[in-house]
């Protein structure tokens, strides 16, 4: 990868990775954040059997090469950035931070949400639970306390990676700075 200086990459390959990283996160951050803001709510107005039969369909339609799609390349692709930028570190920083926040949004979900998840659909067909409002106690305001976790470390990691993109771009100007100066005037000579 050649540069213009520390911080500003020439090649394109690593603007593409940072932008996929950028959209795919912002994709789970909208996931999460619609959740919150309205299935949930929506589902929360729900009699159990149908709060339980809905999410067991929400769950089993959302494991979708789409979805994953989103889930784990926003893992992915933020981890190929963080390689990619290894040199330059104004952007590095940053989207090591992002990488950290999204990877705990990652962990969170594959260790509380998908399990809750799991346990719902253990629970069996809703029409024969014998007791739904229990199974709907023991899922819901864990489920979506958690889920709002998610949608603002997903949101912080989309800031983050958006803060790297940005990096630098005073940068022209602390370069042109440099050179103007006696140290610069020296250097390029």
């Amino acid at each position: 990868m050649t540069t213009n200086g520390p911080d500003r990459p020439t090649s394109v390959l690593p603007r593409l990775v940072l932008g996929g990283a950028a959209l795919t996160t912002g994709l789970m951050a909208g996931t999460f954040y619609v959740f919150s803001c309205a299935v949930m709510p929506a589902l929360g107005r729900s009699d159990d059997r149908t709060f339980i039969e809905v999410m067991q369909n929400i769950n089993d339609v959302i494991e979708n090469p789409l979805f994953f799609a989103g889930f784990f390349g926003a893992l992915l692709l933020t981890a190929a950035a963080a390689w990619q930028q290894r040199r330059c570190p104004g952007p590095r920083r940053w989207i090591l931070a992002a990488l950290a926040v999204y990877a705990l949004a990652f962990l969170l979900t594959s260790g509380v949400n998908v399990p809750l998840n799991n346990a719902l659909a253990d629970a069996g067909d809703p029409a024969r639970i014998a007791d739904p409002a229990a199974v709907r106690d023991r899922f819901e305001d864990v489920w979506v306390a958690w889920n709002a976790v998610r949608a603002v470390l997903c949101t912080a990691a989309l800031a983050l990676l958006l803060r790297a993109s940005f990096h630098g771009g005073g940068r022209r100007s602390q370069e042109s700075a440099y050179l103007a100066s006696d140290a610069g005037s020296r250097a390029s000579r």
